[in-house]
């Protein structure tokens, strides 16, 4: 489920830094290519549909400023994860290891369907989980010396990574008055809850079941992540249409379990839309 993206007014542009690299040189050998705008035949006419939809239906399609690739962009091949503890269950610190590694598993799931096409510049995107949000400190097991622990709420009471820390409420990039400083600042948030069902994604992160995500934590693909980071690099949801052609594919909520190629070339048109903020006269334009 797509949950509304921020429409903060906070888009500020600064000074430009690098351009884009004129090569793949430097990526990963093993990931399968697509480096020019040429989808399938059987893809092509659905995936202008879903363009066309997009555009259509979304608020701000092309000025919104924090999507997934803002974000990898403005951190420069780095995010910041803060998981959101919304349980009262306790969390071992090898099962914290492991939360930070599916997350990051998933997220270069996504990446993977991008590096080498059309000057998209990474490969793989180092992700991290630099702080929990919890009801009691005392839920977390083993050191925690390494990651930043709030105790901080929302206004519903539940567990929310500290606000001063989160580019979602400060995307000017200043995270002067984050308690662990800008090196601990998050992207976006995990947000784990007891009892959840399906899940809620967007440009703040993504919201799932807390016993769905740890009986998973092993898995090669977990599905309803996957899907809900889809949201976060603008993706739709298609509960009321399906594009001509396509009946299984990961954002089509149950109907696939991976990422399909249709996805794959659904989040390579939002890069070629996008990649122009980035560069600009051979300068990448930072956040």
């Amino acid at each position: 489920m797509k949950a509304a993206l921020s429409l903060t007014a906070l888009q500020l542009l600064a000074s430009c830094a690098w351009g884009l690299p004129t090569d793949d040189s430097t990526l990963n050998a093993n990931v399968k290519r697509a480096s020019t705008w040429n989808p399938p035949s059987n893809m092509a006419g659905a995936l202008d549909e879903v363009w066309k939809h997009e555009v259509s239906t979304y608020s701000d399609a092309l000025g919104f400023r924090n999507y997934g690739f803002d974000q990898v962009m403005a951190g420069k091949g780095k995010i910041n994860y803060c998981v959101r503890w919304d349980s009262k269950k306790s969390v071992s610190q090898a099962e914290r290891q492991k939360v930070e590694a599916a997350v990051r598993r998933s997220f270069n799931k996504w990446i993977a369907e991008l590096a080498g096409f059309d000057g998209f510049p990474y490969s793989t995107v180092d992700v991290n989980v630099v702080g929990w949000a919890v009801k009691d400190k005392s839920l977390l097991q083993g050191d925690t010396s390494k990651i930043q622990v709030y105790t901080t709420t929302d206004e519903d009471g539940i567990p929310q990574c500290d606000a001063r820390c989160g580019r979602f409420f400060h995307q000017d990039n200043n995270y002067a008055s984050c308690p662990g400083g800008a090196a601990r600042h998050y992207d976006q948030s995990l947000w784990l809850t007891d009892g959840f069902n399906g899940g809620a994604g967007g440009d703040w992160g993504q919201r799932i079941g807390q016993e769905y995500f740890m009986q998973n934590l092993d898995a090669g693909d977990i599905h309803i992540l996957l899907h809900e980071m889809g949201h976060t690099f603008a993706l739709d949801d298609f509960y009321d249409w399906t594009p001509t052609g396509q009946k299984n594919f990961i954002m089509l909520a149950g109907s696939a379990s991976k990422i399909t190629p249709f996805d794959s070339w659904m989040v390579r048109d939002w890069w070629r839309h996008l990649k122009s903020r980035y560069n600009s006269n051979g300068k990448r334009c930072q956040f």
